[in-house]
Protein backbone atom coordinates (compact mmCIF):
# COMPACT_ATOMS: atom_id res chain seq x y z
CA UNK A 1 0.00 0.00 0.00
CA UNK A 2 2.88 2.38 0.85
CA UNK A 3 4.40 2.25 -2.68
CA UNK A 4 1.05 3.31 -4.20
CA UNK A 5 0.78 6.09 -1.63
CA UNK A 6 4.35 7.19 -2.48
CA UNK A 7 3.61 7.21 -6.22
CA UNK A 8 0.57 9.40 -5.50
CA UNK A 9 2.75 11.80 -3.50
CA UNK A 10 5.35 11.99 -6.28
CA UNK A 11 2.86 12.71 -9.05
CA UNK A 12 0.66 15.06 -7.00
CA UNK A 13 3.55 16.87 -5.30
CA UNK A 14 6.08 17.14 -8.13
CA UNK A 15 3.60 17.93 -10.92
CA UNK A 16 1.79 20.62 -8.91
CA UNK A 17 5.17 22.00 -7.79
CA UNK A 18 6.10 22.67 -11.42
CA UNK A 19 2.80 24.52 -11.91
CA UNK A 20 3.38 26.88 -8.99
CA UNK A 21 7.01 27.40 -9.99
CA UNK A 22 5.93 28.45 -13.47
CA UNK A 23 3.24 30.75 -12.05
CA UNK A 24 5.94 32.43 -9.97
CA UNK A 25 8.50 32.59 -12.80
CA UNK A 26 6.01 34.02 -15.31
CA UNK A 27 5.21 36.97 -13.06
CA UNK A 28 8.74 37.52 -11.72
CA UNK A 29 11.34 35.59 -13.77
CA UNK A 30 14.14 36.49 -11.34
CA UNK A 31 12.43 35.02 -8.25
CA UNK A 32 14.57 31.86 -8.23
CA UNK A 33 16.58 32.89 -5.15
CA UNK A 34 13.60 33.58 -2.89
CA UNK A 35 11.96 30.32 -4.02
CA UNK A 36 15.13 28.34 -3.26
CA UNK A 37 15.57 30.04 0.12
CA UNK A 38 11.96 29.36 1.14
CA UNK A 39 12.22 25.68 0.15
CA UNK A 40 15.51 25.23 2.02
CA UNK A 41 14.22 26.99 5.14
CA UNK A 42 11.01 24.94 5.32
CA UNK A 43 12.75 21.55 4.90
CA UNK A 44 15.55 22.57 7.31
CA UNK A 45 13.07 23.53 10.06
CA UNK A 46 11.06 20.32 9.54
CA UNK A 47 14.25 18.23 9.65
CA UNK A 48 15.54 20.04 12.76
CA UNK A 49 12.32 19.23 14.61
CA UNK A 50 11.73 15.63 13.51
CA UNK A 51 15.03 14.22 12.18
CA UNK A 52 17.75 16.01 14.20
CA UNK A 53 15.59 15.97 17.36
CA UNK A 54 16.25 19.68 18.03
CA UNK A 55 19.98 19.13 17.48
CA UNK A 56 20.31 16.33 20.06
CA UNK A 57 20.80 13.54 17.51
CA UNK A 58 24.35 13.00 16.25
CA UNK A 59 24.73 12.57 12.46
CA UNK A 60 25.69 9.12 11.19
CA UNK A 61 27.84 10.69 8.45
CA UNK A 62 30.53 13.18 9.61
CA UNK A 63 29.65 16.86 9.09
CA UNK A 64 32.79 17.48 6.97
CA UNK A 65 31.41 15.18 4.27
CA UNK A 66 28.06 16.94 4.39
CA UNK A 67 29.87 20.27 3.96
CA UNK A 68 31.23 19.10 0.60
CA UNK A 69 27.86 17.65 -0.45
CA UNK A 70 26.03 20.79 0.66
CA UNK A 71 28.30 23.07 -1.37
CA UNK A 72 27.42 21.11 -4.51
CA UNK A 73 23.70 20.81 -3.65
CA UNK A 74 23.35 24.52 -2.86
CA UNK A 75 25.10 25.47 -6.10
CA UNK A 76 22.92 23.16 -8.20
CA UNK A 77 19.67 24.41 -6.63
CA UNK A 78 20.52 28.11 -7.00
CA UNK A 79 21.83 27.78 -10.58
CA UNK A 80 18.85 25.66 -11.71
CA UNK A 81 16.32 28.17 -10.38
CA UNK A 82 18.28 31.19 -11.62
CA UNK A 83 18.36 29.72 -15.15
CA UNK A 84 14.66 30.62 -15.44
CA UNK A 85 15.78 34.26 -15.38
CA UNK A 86 17.98 33.71 -18.44
CA UNK A 87 15.38 33.33 -21.20
CA UNK A 88 14.90 29.61 -20.50
CA UNK A 89 11.30 28.38 -20.97
CA UNK A 90 9.93 25.89 -18.43
CA UNK A 91 9.51 22.99 -20.95
CA UNK A 92 13.16 23.33 -22.08
CA UNK A 93 14.18 23.58 -18.42
CA UNK A 94 12.48 20.24 -17.68
CA UNK A 95 13.78 18.50 -20.82
CA UNK A 96 17.34 19.67 -20.20
CA UNK A 97 17.31 18.43 -16.61
CA UNK A 98 16.11 15.04 -17.89
CA UNK A 99 19.57 14.69 -19.42
CA UNK A 100 21.08 13.85 -16.03
CA UNK A 101 21.74 10.31 -17.28
CA UNK A 102 24.30 11.67 -19.76
CA UNK A 103 26.18 13.57 -17.07
CA UNK A 104 26.07 10.57 -14.70
CA UNK A 105 27.44 8.24 -17.36
CA UNK A 106 30.24 10.58 -18.45
CA UNK A 107 31.41 11.28 -14.89
CA UNK A 108 30.96 7.62 -13.95
CA UNK A 109 33.35 6.64 -16.76
CA UNK A 110 35.87 9.36 -15.85
CA UNK A 111 35.79 9.15 -12.03
CA UNK A 112 34.59 5.63 -11.16
CA UNK A 113 36.11 3.98 -14.27
CA UNK A 114 32.75 2.34 -15.07
CA UNK A 115 32.00 0.56 -18.33
CA UNK A 116 28.54 0.22 -19.88
CA UNK A 117 26.81 -1.98 -22.44
CA UNK A 118 26.15 -0.93 -26.04
CA UNK A 119 22.45 -0.78 -25.13
CA UNK A 120 23.14 1.93 -22.55
CA UNK A 121 25.43 3.88 -24.87
CA UNK A 122 22.61 3.83 -27.45
CA UNK A 123 20.12 5.12 -24.90
CA UNK A 124 22.44 7.98 -23.96
CA UNK A 125 22.86 8.84 -27.65
CA UNK A 126 19.05 9.09 -27.96
CA UNK A 127 18.84 11.38 -24.93
CA UNK A 128 21.67 13.55 -26.31
CA UNK A 129 20.00 13.88 -29.72
CA UNK A 130 16.64 14.66 -28.11
CA UNK A 131 18.10 17.43 -25.95
CA UNK A 132 20.04 18.83 -28.92
CA UNK A 133 16.87 19.00 -31.06
CA UNK A 134 14.86 20.76 -28.32
CA UNK A 135 17.72 23.14 -27.52
CA UNK A 136 18.34 24.00 -31.18
CA UNK A 137 14.66 24.64 -31.91
CA UNK A 138 14.33 26.76 -28.75
CA UNK A 139 17.31 28.82 -29.89
CA UNK A 140 15.54 29.55 -33.20
CA UNK A 141 12.41 30.63 -31.28
CA UNK A 142 14.40 32.97 -29.03
CA UNK A 143 15.97 34.79 -31.98
CA UNK A 144 12.73 34.95 -33.99
CA UNK A 145 10.67 36.25 -31.04
CA UNK A 146 13.13 39.09 -30.43
CA UNK A 147 12.49 40.74 -33.79
CA UNK A 148 12.24 44.33 -32.59
CA UNK A 149 15.83 45.03 -33.60
CA UNK A 150 19.02 43.16 -34.35
CA UNK A 151 20.51 44.23 -31.01
CA UNK A 152 17.47 42.97 -29.10
CA UNK A 153 17.64 39.64 -30.92
CA UNK A 154 21.34 39.20 -30.16
CA UNK A 155 20.89 40.19 -26.52
CA UNK A 156 18.01 37.72 -26.04
CA UNK A 157 20.06 34.96 -27.67
CA UNK A 158 23.10 35.81 -25.51
CA UNK A 159 21.04 35.53 -22.31
CA UNK A 160 19.51 32.26 -23.55
CA UNK A 161 23.01 30.92 -24.30
CA UNK A 162 24.09 31.86 -20.78
CA UNK A 163 21.03 30.01 -19.45
CA UNK A 164 22.01 26.87 -21.39
CA UNK A 165 25.50 27.17 -19.93
CA UNK A 166 24.04 27.46 -16.42
CA UNK A 167 21.84 24.36 -16.93
CA UNK A 168 24.81 22.40 -18.29
CA UNK A 169 26.95 23.36 -15.30
CA UNK A 170 24.16 22.40 -12.87
CA UNK A 171 23.67 19.08 -14.69
CA UNK A 172 27.34 18.13 -14.34
CA UNK A 173 27.55 19.35 -10.75
CA UNK A 174 24.43 17.34 -9.86
CA UNK A 175 25.95 14.20 -11.39
CA UNK A 176 29.18 14.76 -9.45
CA UNK A 177 27.15 15.13 -6.26
CA UNK A 178 25.37 11.85 -7.02
CA UNK A 179 28.70 10.04 -7.35
CA UNK A 180 29.91 11.60 -4.09
CA UNK A 181 26.71 10.47 -2.34
CA UNK A 182 27.14 6.97 -3.75
CA UNK A 183 30.61 6.66 -2.25
CA UNK A 184 29.42 8.07 1.10
CA UNK A 185 26.48 5.67 1.33
CA UNK A 186 28.77 2.73 0.59
CA UNK A 187 31.04 3.80 3.42
CA UNK A 188 28.53 4.90 6.09
CA UNK A 189 25.24 3.32 4.98
CA UNK A 190 22.11 5.00 3.60
CA UNK A 191 20.72 7.86 5.69
CA UNK A 192 18.42 9.65 3.26
CA UNK A 193 16.38 11.65 5.80
CA UNK A 194 19.52 12.82 7.56
CA UNK A 195 21.11 13.83 4.25
CA UNK A 196 17.93 15.68 3.28
CA UNK A 197 18.06 17.72 6.50
CA UNK A 198 21.77 18.64 6.34
CA UNK A 199 21.63 19.37 2.62
CA UNK A 200 18.99 22.02 3.34
CA UNK A 201 20.12 23.29 6.76
CA UNK A 202 23.86 23.84 6.26
CA UNK A 203 23.53 26.06 3.14
CA UNK A 204 21.18 28.55 4.85
CA UNK A 205 24.02 30.97 5.83
CA UNK A 206 24.99 31.12 2.13
CA UNK A 207 21.77 32.95 1.38
CA UNK A 208 23.24 36.01 3.12
CA UNK A 209 25.02 36.76 -0.16
CA UNK A 210 21.62 36.69 -1.91
CA UNK A 211 19.81 38.65 0.82
CA UNK A 212 19.43 41.81 -1.28
CA UNK A 213 17.79 39.95 -4.18
CA UNK A 214 15.58 37.96 -1.80
CA UNK A 215 14.45 41.16 -0.05
CA UNK A 216 13.70 42.92 -3.35
CA UNK A 217 11.48 40.06 -4.47
CA UNK A 218 9.78 39.90 -1.07
CA UNK A 219 8.82 43.56 -1.58
CA UNK A 220 7.54 42.75 -5.09
CA UNK A 221 5.54 39.82 -3.68
CA UNK A 222 3.94 42.15 -1.12
CA UNK A 223 2.78 44.44 -3.93
CA UNK A 224 1.04 41.66 -5.87
CA UNK A 225 -2.76 41.48 -6.05
CA UNK A 226 -4.64 40.04 -3.09
CA UNK A 227 -6.00 36.50 -3.25
CA UNK A 228 -8.76 35.05 -1.06
CA UNK A 229 -7.42 31.71 0.19
CA UNK A 230 -10.13 29.02 -0.02
CA UNK A 231 -11.42 27.48 3.24
CA UNK A 232 -9.30 29.79 5.41
CA UNK A 233 -10.92 32.92 3.98
CA UNK A 234 -7.83 35.08 4.50
CA UNK A 235 -6.68 37.51 1.78
CA UNK A 236 -2.94 37.40 1.03
CA UNK A 237 -0.79 38.68 -1.86
CA UNK A 238 -1.13 36.07 -4.57
CA UNK A 239 2.64 35.67 -5.06
CA UNK A 240 3.06 34.65 -1.42
CA UNK A 241 0.26 32.12 -1.90
CA UNK A 242 2.03 30.69 -4.95
CA UNK A 243 5.28 30.50 -2.98
CA UNK A 244 3.61 28.76 -0.03
CA UNK A 245 2.02 26.19 -2.34
CA UNK A 246 5.38 25.71 -4.11
CA UNK A 247 7.07 24.98 -0.76
CA UNK A 248 4.37 22.54 0.37
CA UNK A 249 4.27 20.66 -2.95
CA UNK A 250 8.10 20.52 -3.03
CA UNK A 251 8.06 18.89 0.41
CA UNK A 252 5.35 16.42 -0.64
CA UNK A 253 7.38 15.58 -3.76
CA UNK A 254 10.61 14.96 -1.83
CA UNK A 255 8.84 12.87 0.80
CA UNK A 256 7.21 10.76 -1.91
CA UNK A 257 10.55 10.07 -3.57
CA UNK A 258 12.06 9.17 -0.19
CA UNK A 259 9.29 6.64 0.56
CA UNK A 260 9.73 5.16 -2.92
CA UNK A 261 13.48 4.68 -2.37
CA UNK A 262 12.76 2.70 0.81
CA UNK A 263 9.94 0.60 -0.68
CA UNK A 264 11.00 0.02 -4.32
CA UNK A 265 14.09 -0.69 -6.36
CA UNK A 266 16.09 2.21 -7.80
CA UNK A 267 14.90 1.12 -11.26
CA UNK A 268 11.25 1.58 -10.25
CA UNK A 269 12.00 4.95 -8.67
CA UNK A 270 13.73 6.13 -11.85
CA UNK A 271 10.81 4.95 -13.97
CA UNK A 272 8.20 6.81 -11.90
CA UNK A 273 10.29 9.99 -11.71
CA UNK A 274 10.73 9.89 -15.50
CA UNK A 275 7.00 9.41 -16.06
CA UNK A 276 6.33 12.26 -13.63
CA UNK A 277 8.58 14.58 -15.64
CA UNK A 278 6.72 13.64 -18.81
CA UNK A 279 3.33 14.40 -17.23
CA UNK A 280 4.66 17.74 -15.90
CA UNK A 281 5.98 18.63 -19.34
CA UNK A 282 2.70 17.87 -21.10
CA UNK A 283 0.71 19.84 -18.53
CA UNK A 284 3.06 22.82 -18.78
CA UNK A 285 2.69 22.88 -22.57
CA UNK A 286 -1.11 22.56 -22.60
CA UNK A 287 -2.06 24.67 -19.57
CA UNK A 288 0.43 27.52 -20.05
CA UNK A 289 0.35 27.30 -23.87
CA UNK A 290 4.14 27.23 -24.08
CA UNK A 291 5.47 27.18 -27.67
CA UNK A 292 6.12 23.56 -28.62
CA UNK A 293 6.66 22.46 -32.22
CA UNK A 294 6.69 19.03 -33.84
CA UNK A 295 10.50 19.07 -33.50
CA UNK A 296 10.15 19.63 -29.74
CA UNK A 297 7.83 16.62 -29.52
CA UNK A 298 10.36 14.51 -31.45
CA UNK A 299 13.18 15.61 -29.16
CA UNK A 300 11.07 14.91 -26.07
CA UNK A 301 10.23 11.43 -27.41
CA UNK A 302 13.94 10.70 -27.89
CA UNK A 303 14.73 11.86 -24.34
CA UNK A 304 12.11 9.69 -22.66
CA UNK A 305 12.68 6.60 -24.81
CA UNK A 306 16.40 6.92 -24.13
CA UNK A 307 15.74 7.27 -20.39
CA UNK A 308 13.54 4.16 -20.32
CA UNK A 309 16.14 2.23 -22.35
CA UNK A 310 18.85 3.25 -19.90
CA UNK A 311 16.86 1.97 -16.92
CA UNK A 312 16.29 -1.32 -18.83
CA UNK A 313 12.57 -1.27 -18.04
CA UNK A 314 11.70 -3.75 -20.78
CA UNK A 315 14.34 -6.25 -19.58
CA UNK A 316 13.04 -6.06 -16.01
CA UNK A 317 9.43 -6.43 -17.14
CA UNK A 318 10.40 -9.46 -19.23
CA UNK A 319 12.16 -11.01 -16.25
CA UNK A 320 9.11 -10.38 -14.07
CA UNK A 321 6.79 -12.03 -16.59
CA UNK A 322 9.05 -15.05 -17.00
CA UNK A 323 9.34 -15.61 -13.25
CA UNK A 324 5.91 -17.26 -12.71
CA UNK A 325 6.51 -19.57 -15.66
CA UNK A 326 9.65 -20.95 -14.00
CA UNK A 327 7.65 -21.55 -10.83
CA UNK A 328 4.93 -23.31 -12.84
CA UNK A 329 7.54 -25.64 -14.32
CA UNK A 330 8.76 -26.49 -10.82
CA UNK A 331 5.22 -27.26 -9.74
Amino acid sequence: MRPFFAVGLVFAGCCSNVIFLELLARKHPGCGNIVTFAQFLFIAVEGFLFEADLGRKQPAIPIRYYAVMVTMFFTVSVVNNYALNLNIAMPLHMIFRSGSLIANMVLGIIILKKRYSIFKYTSIALVSVGIFICTFMSAKQVTSQSSLSENDGFQAFAWWLLGIGALTFALLMSARMGIFQETLYKQFGKHSKEALFYNHALPLPGFIFLASDIYDHAVLFNKSELYQVPVVGVAVPIMWFYLLMNIITQYVCIRGVFILTTECTSLTVTLFVTLRKFVSLIFSILYFQNPFTLWHWLGTLFVFIGTLMYTEVWNSLGATKSQPRKEDKKN
